[in-house]
């Protein structure tokens, strides 16, 4: 039964797209069956009426179940889920996230963006300095599952806390390192903040499906990884001209300190604006699979249970290590790019920045132009292998042309390569959450980011010990060799779209088929 309320009208909020799911009484939910809040849809996705309602992670503990038709709403949970419409505050929220993450990324790579000028100045090896990116992604790797665990239990707002307190205090544990002897204070400052990462990597699918409609969450997906890539962006352009290459240690060092002093007052400013702003969610649910996410929400649902099901996904589990070669790839490249730039074209410090925002700027571009592509065809499975095998095109011309001699004909390969190989990453985590649906889309989410932490150390390592040994070419084709096996990965994936399906069914089928499903199948937390 569906239940059309055109006169109620959110306080801050658009007019209502559709009316949410009020469950039929004879398709009542089972008491005692009850599905996680972050069964919420990512990205214009929705559960299959055939895929049963499992308890995942989605909706928040407190709301439960009813056999009559729609939970109780709690505090923390949208006032009124008989109504379905979405917020103006999501834009605010989507985009306040943009730029915390955006924050953090420049952080990541403003070591490696000047590999060179800060081996001179803390007097260590290259090694040392890679290990201040790669320190992001070995971090990632054992504190996934627990603030995966934390965002749903504690929910959206609090992780967006967490993330940019450990941001802002990073950045200033960093002011006391301006001296040529207190590179131990700079590893801690940038430990501090790859754990910040943990607490945001996981949030852009998240966010995406608690505040954004059926038709927009691709799209508002790829604004929030959008912050991401525009912080490595600044991080390849601002620290080459903030800076400059340059023998005098105490001069260098002023200008170091300019960059942190810069860098933390942002920091700082964000952090305010989350406390102020940053919403755990709206007052009405935006989409018809969050609405019953809420609707079937367990304080039960089994974690451990959710992560296993995931991995017996065998499309899931390819997407996995496709997704890892290709973000492995972008990650080694952009830790390595300055020392590459620099050994073909040396003093052109500079230049290598402009290099790696170009790549990633294009990247930017690619991930929009994705995202909108996806919200209006739903061709998760075609895009994903096209753009794929466009990235194994645009690394190979790049590898037979960064040694030239020619700079502008880098910029215009690099860019090239950069367009499909970053836009890429929104599209991994738009396909998860269609294959993975109604699973929690932090934990769908944060598995592909442990596989790129994974793949981006090897592949870091591995290729600076080659260009080391063996020059960029040898380095360039062998990450070449595992992006040509990750698009040979990727055409084997089937491209089960749940939620599709579930969102052509009507409102009252994909209620009943719910609960039938929810009847037959234990409570996996019990």
């Amino acid at each position: 039964m569906v239940n059309e309320d055109p006169s109620h009208q959110e306080h801050d909020g658009t007019p209502a797209q559709e009316p949410a799911l009020r469950a039929d009484p004879s398709a009542s939910i089972h008491p005692s069956v009850s599905v996680h809040p972050s069964v919420s849809a990512h990205p214009s996705v929705s559960i299959h009426p055939s895929v049963s309602a499992y308890p995942s992670s989605s909706a928040h503990p407190s709301t439960l179940a009813q056999p009559g038709g729609l939970a109780n709403p709690s505090s923390s949970c949208p006032e009124d889920l008989s109504v379905i419409k979405v917020s103006r505050r999501r834009w605010v929220v989507v985009l306040l996230f943009s730029f915390y993450s955006m924050c953090n990324a420049f952080q990541w790579i403003q070591y490696g963006s000047i590999n060179n000028i800060f081996m001179k100045f803390y007097g260590v090896s290259a090694f040392a300095i890679d290990w201040l990116s790669m320190c992001y992604m070995l971090t990632y790797i054992p504190l996934l599952l627990p603030v995966a665990w934390l965002l749903e239990k504690f929910g959206l707002r609090t992780i967006a806390l967490t993330g940019s307190a450990l941001n802002c205090l990073g950045a200033w544990v960093k002011l006391g390192s301006v001296k040529p002897h207190l590179f131990p204070v700079t590893v801690l400052g940038q430990v501090i903040c790859s754990v910040a990462q943990v607490f945001i990597l996981g949030m852009p699918s998240r966010i995406a499906s608690v505040w954004f409609g059926a038709d927009e969450v691709s799209t508002a997906c790829s604004i929030a990884v959008f912050g991401n890539q525009l912080g490595i962006a600044v991080g390849f352009l601002v620290p080459p001209v903030l800076v400059p290459n340059i023998e005098d240690r105490d001069k260098l060092a002023h200008h170091i300190g300019i960059m942190f002093y810069i860098v933390a007052g942002v920091a700082a400013l964000l952090f305010i604006l989350v406390i102020i702003v940053f919403r755990e969610k709206p007052k009405h649910p935006p989409s018809r699979a969050q609405s019953l996410s809420y609707a079937l929400a367990s304080p039960d649902a089994s974690y451990l249970s959710s992560i296993v099901r995931l991995f017996k996904n065998l499309n899931f589990v390819l997407l996995v290590i496709t997704y890892g070669l290709n973000a492995g790839a972008f990650y080694a490249l952009s830790t390595l790019l300055n020392r590459m730039v620099i050994l073909h074209y040396p003093g052109e410090e500079v230049n290598a920045g402009r290099i790696g925002l170009t790549i990633v700027i294009a990247g930017m571009l690619g991930a929009v132009i994705s995202g909108i592509w996806l919200d209006r065809s739903k061709t998760y499975k075609e895009t994903t292998l096209v753009v794929y095998i466009m990235t194994v095109v645009g690394m190979v011309v790049y590898t037979l042309t960064l040694n030239l001699g020619y700079l502008w004909v880098v910029f215009i390969t690099a860019g090239t390569m950069g367009f499909f190989m970053t836009g890429y990453l929104p599209l991994g985590f738009e396909f998860a959450v269609e294959l993975t649906y109604p699973e929690s889309e932090g934990i769908s989410s944060g598995l592909l980011n442990v596989s790129a932490q994974v793949f981006g150390i090897i592949f870091t390592i591995s290729q600076g010990q080659i260009i080391d040994n063996y020059g960029t070419m040898p380095g360039n084709i062998f990450l070449c060799v595992f992006l040509t096996l990750g698009a040979a990965l990727t055409a084997f994936i089937r491209a089960d779209l749940r939620r599709q399906k579930a969102n052509k069914e009507a409102p009252e089928n994909s209620t009943s088929l719910l609960s039938q499903s929810a009847e037959q199948r234990p409570l996996l937390g019990s």
